[in-house]
């Protein structure tokens, strides 16, 4: 269990993020608000307290990796890469533009530190699961992480990785679900319903928990569970809000890929750096 001082910092790490999030957006005019916001805290969990890494050596070959499937929360793994230190804090207001490293989805040819392409969606768990078996084959210590969003769930490709996965005895694959029930086209449960989620995942063999995806305490207890799974991959089902941290963006399905106006950055920001997670 993680001590209060270390769940502190990374809330503050959070805050920070989720600032830097918004203001990166309003700059860009564009971008994806809603889904960076429900998942930085798992980022920032898995960048500043679990991964094995180095922030100044994104192609140091022992690495855990971190496959963010869902690509449009990209602006959140930029935050985190920004606040310890990968690269320039200056460089986040290129967000989007010509020639800029940070594109709106990652783009593993320009920007060392994003582990895959991963604009279009439903294939991230395949490739972390390919990084996974490599490391296996290959007697390596070092894991392979997946961030899905459950929007994504909704494609088969998902669910072949799924099924084999397990075949293989991946216990280094290591996957969330950012399971904020909103995509472009309205609520998950009602596009395409994905309940009963974690019986789903347990059926195909993985080792499944569900927690509160902003509660750091529930977070890193589920990291230390799947440390210790010896031959399941690892489903952690994080529930968590679209929105998060910012109360007119909350739950709020019209903010997953419009950015906020001036006006609205500042008041969102006052609010984060007034406490209100």
């Amino acid at each position: 269990m993680a001590d209060s001082q270390t769940i502190q910092k990374l809330e503050r790490l959070a805050a920070d993020c989720r600032v830097d999030i918004l203001t990166m957006l309003e700059q860009a005019k564009s971008g994806h608000p809603g889904g960076s916001l429900s998942v930085i805290d798992i980022l920032v969990a898995l960048y500043f307290h679990e991964m094995k890494q180095d922030p100044q050596r994104p192609d140091w070959e022992d690495r855990d990796r971190c496959v963010l499937s869902k690509g449009h929360g990209v602006p959140a793994m930029y935050a985190v890469l920004a606040n310890q230190g990968s690269i320039p804090k200056s460089e986040l207001a290129t967000l989007r533009q010509i020639n800029s490293r940070l594109q709106g989805h990652p783009d593993r040819v320009a920007f060392p530190w994003a582990e895959a392409s991963t604009g279009s969606l439903g294939q991230g768990l395949s490739i972390a699961q390919g990084l996974a078996l490599g490391f296996k084959l290959a007697g390596k210590s070092s894991r392979a992480f997946c961030v899905l969003g459950d929007g994504e769930t909704q494609e088969g490709q998902i669910w072949e990785a799924a099924l084999s996965a397990p075949k293989f005895k991946l216990n280094n694959l290591i996957c969330f679900t950012d399971n904020n029930n909103g995509q472009i086209d309205g609520h998950v449960d009602e596009v395409m319903d994905l309940k009963p989620l974690a019986e789903k995942w347990r059926a195909f063999r993985w080792a499944v928990h569900e927690i509160n995806g902003h509660d750091f305490g529930e977070i890193l207890g589920a990291l230390d569970k799947a440390r210790q799974e010896k031959e399941k991959p690892t489903m952690i089902i994080a529930r968590t809000v679209k929105g998060k941290g910012v109360s007119f963006m909350e739950n709020n399905i019209g903010w997953h890929g419009v950015a906020p106006s001036a006006e609205q950055t500042q008041k969102a920001v006052a609010e984060i750096r007034g406490g209100k997670r």
